[in-house]
C-alpha cells in the first residue's frame, strides 16, 4: 500500500492516524475553519494537528488562498494515499459486517462505456431499484489507463467491458462478443459485403472514446476510410440512417441500435477474433459485503444471442 511506503520514513509507529483525519477535511474543505466545523473541532486544535502533519511530512501541505487554503502538489499526492488506505481500513473494519440492501443508502460507482450502459444499466437497474430503493449508482467516465487506478483506490466499485488494458484484477465472465458492420437499412452494398476486400467500398465512422473499435478498424486497414470521428455512439444511429455511412461495433448494441432505427447489422467474415466482455474489481474489496451483493447482480444478469423478439435487420454474409 503506497501509504505505509510513505509514513515509514517518519516512523509509522509513532505516527498519529487521527491526523489523517484532519487532513482529509481540509483536503476536502479548502478551508481550516469549515473542516474544524465538519470534524466538530475548534479552529486551533485543527490548525496544530495540521502543524504535526506538516513537520511529519516536511511540507506546508496547504497555503493561503482565496477564500481559504490550496493543496501543495504533496498534498494532492498524499490525498489520494489517504482516500485509498482510509478505504481499505473502512473495508477491513467492517468486511464481516451483513449489507442489508433494503436499508442501505450506500453508493456503488462503476465504469462502463456508452454502449455498454445502454446494454447493462436495464437490467442492473431494475435489480438494484427492487432490492435496494435506497443504493445510488453513479457512472464515472475514465480513460482506460484510469480504470486500475480507480479500482485500486477505491474511487470506483466494478468496471463492466471488454477491457484488455486491464489487468491484475478480479474479474469474471460477462457474456463473448463479436465485431459486425452497422449501416442503413437498404443500403447499396450491404449484400456484397463477403470479406474484408469489400469493406473498402464503405465509408466509416470512427468513435473514439472507444479504442478497441479503432483498434478493429486498423486492423481491417480502413483507417483511410473513415469519414467522420466522433467521441460518443450516441448520435452514430441517426448519422447512419440518414448516410451511407457505416461503423464497426459490437454485435449487441449494433442490433439494439438497429431495432430502434432504420438499420442493419452485416456479419461479413472480418477475421477478427471474437472477444470476452468482464466485470473488474479490486481484490482488497472482494470481500466487502455491499460491493459483493452489487457483482452477484450483475452476475445473475442475462444475456441472450438475440436480445429481444423483434426483427433487427441481421443479415450474415460470410
Amino acid at each position: 500500500m503506497r501509504l505505509v511506503t510513505t509514513i515509514r520514513a517518519v516512523h509509522i509507529k509513532d505516527f498519529d492516524l487521527n491526523l489523517l483525519h484532519v487532513f482529509q477535511a481540509v483536503y476536502a474543505a479548502r478551508n481550516v475553519s469549515r473542516a474544524a466545523e465538519n470534524l466538530g473541532l475548534s479552529q486551533p486544535a485543527v490548525s496544530h494537528a495540521l502543524t504535526r502533519l506538516r513537520l511529519s511530512l516536511h511540507d506546508p501541505l496547504f497555503v493561503r488562498a482565496s477564500g481559504g487554503v490550496a493543496p501543495t502538489p504533496k498534498a494532492d499526492h498524499f490525498a489520494r494515499q489517504v482516500e485509498a488506505a482510509m478505504k481499505v481500513l473502512d473495508v477491513a473494519l467492517h468486511e464481516s459486517d451483513v449489507f442489508e440492501p433494503a436499508r442501505s443508502q450506500r453508493r456503488f460507482a462503476v465504469y462502463m462505456s456508452d454502449i455498454g450502459a445502454d446494454e447493462f444499466l436495464p437490467q442492473l437497474m431494475r435489480e438494484v431499484s427492487r432490492e435496494a430503493p435506497g443504493v445510488r449508482v453513479e457512472v464515472v467516465p475514465l480513460d482506460p489507463a484510469a480504470i486500475v487506478p480507480a479500482l485500486e483506490d477505491g474511487r470506483i466499485d466494478l468496471a463492466f467491458g471488454y477491457l484488455p488494458e486491464v489487468t491484475g484484477t478480479e474479474r469474471a465472465r460477462l457474456l463473448d462478443e463479436r465485431y459486425v458492420v452497422l449501416l442503413r437499412r437498404g443500403h447499396p452494398l450491404a449484400g456484397r459485403l463477403q470479406g474484408r476486400e469489400a469493406l473498402q467500398q464503405l465509408d466509416f465512422i470512427l468513435v473514439s472514446s472507444h479504442v478497441e473499435p479503432a483498434r478493429a478498424l486498423h486492423l481491417l486497414g480502413l483507417e483511410s476510410r473513415i469519414r467522420l470521428t466522433l467521441p460518443h455512439f450516441a448520435v452514430v444511429p441517426s448519422i447512419l440512417a440518414a448516410t451511407d455511412l457505416a461503423v464497426v461495433m459490437p454485435l449487441r448494441p449494433a442490433r439494439t441500435f438497429a431495432r430502434r432505427h432504420a438499420l442493419q447489422v452485416v456479419e461479413p467474415d472480418l477475421g477478427l477474433p471474437p472477444f470476452t466482455v468482464w466485470l473488474h474489481w479490486y481484490w482488497r474489496f472482494h470481500n466487502d459485503p455491499g460491493q459483493r451483493w452489487l457483482r452477484e447482480i450483475a452476475l445473475r444478469m442475462r444475456f441472450d444471442e438475440r436480445p429481444h423478439d423483434e426483427p433487427d435487420g441481421s443479415e450474415r454474409t460470410a
